[in-house]
């Protein structure tokens, strides 16, 4: 199968693509109108790459681009539906949004939470099992420096307008988020970790840490998802099935409101 024909839910999501893109009507609610009790907190869902960024590209030519965003409509809804959050994707289409711009608009937004969702590619084909990462100056490990590297590319199909992120700028992303959010962001790794044991295959130490330049909203707890490699054959084959990728968004779910939960000083904002 086609790269661009990788994930059929994708198509097919698109019928349901105006609930996902409008962000005005998710912005405001009557009880936001009214006045009556603050606003539900905010989720700003992260499909990553998109557009003329296709991702990793699996080993029989599914594209992560299509992967995340299926993923992260999945998700999109099992959030809605509990009545307990306001959910916006930075795209719910097949676009590409640079890693700077995805940031913004979570802060536009006023986030409470900020999830990147991905499926990356390692030089290792054996390396299979979901992770979750934060921002750090430094990288927990070399292969999570060399996802950091990866991911922090994705802006060289922005075109030669593009300049990059110098190392000097990668280096000082930590001190630009509070203490009160990275330990937000590790609370929040620490709870899909949980949640992901009993249901999702887990990387030996599957929380990890590096300079990701999509993770660095100095205000918003952030977290990037890796479901699988698509490097790996059986992690492809799985993620390219909708019920594989429900499970992820239910577990995903699951560890968001146990995040909310443990924090009730930010539903109530």
């Amino acid at each position: 199968m086609s790269g661009a024909l990788a994930v059929g839910c994708v198509g097919r999501a698109n019928a349901h693509s105006k609930a996902h893109v409008d962000h005005k009507n998710a912005l405001s609610a009557p009880y936001v109108k009214r006045g009556i009790m603050p606003p539900l907190p905010l989720i700003m869902l992260d499909p990553g790459h998109g557009g003329k960024d296709p991702g990793a590209i699996g080993v029989s030519g599914t594209y992560e681009k299509h992967i995340s965003e299926a993923a992260a409509k999945t998700l999109h809804d099992e959030l809605m539906a509990t009545g307990r959050y306001r959910v916006v994707m930075t795209r719910a289409d097949d676009r590409f949004i640079p890693l700077d711009g995805r940031v913004e608009l979570a802060q536009k937004h006023q986030a409470s939470l900020f999830v990147s969702m991905h499926a990356d590619a390692l030089h290792d084909p054996e390396v299979r099992g979901a992770s979750v990462y934060t921002l750090s100056s430094g990288a927990s490990d070399a292969q999570t420096e060399a996802l950091a590297r990866k991911e922090n590319s994705a802006d060289r199909f922005a075109g030669p307008a593009f300049h990059g992120v110098s190392p000097e700028i990668q280096q000082i992303l930590s001190s630009l988020v509070s203490e009160e959010t990275r330990r937000g962001s590790a609370h929040m790794a620490a709870s899909v970790v949980e949640s992901f044991q009993s249901r999702i295959g887990l990387l030996t130490h599957p929380s990890r840490h590096a300079a990701f330049v999509v993770l660095k909203a100095a205000d918003i707890p952030s977290v990037l998802v890796e479901m699988g490699f698509m490097s790996n054959r059986m992690d492809e084959a799985a993620l390219r099935q909708q019920g594989h990728r429900a499970q992820v968004a239910s577990a995903m779910k699951v560890a968001i409101d146990r995040y909310f939960a443990s924090r009730p000083s930010v539903m109530t904002g």
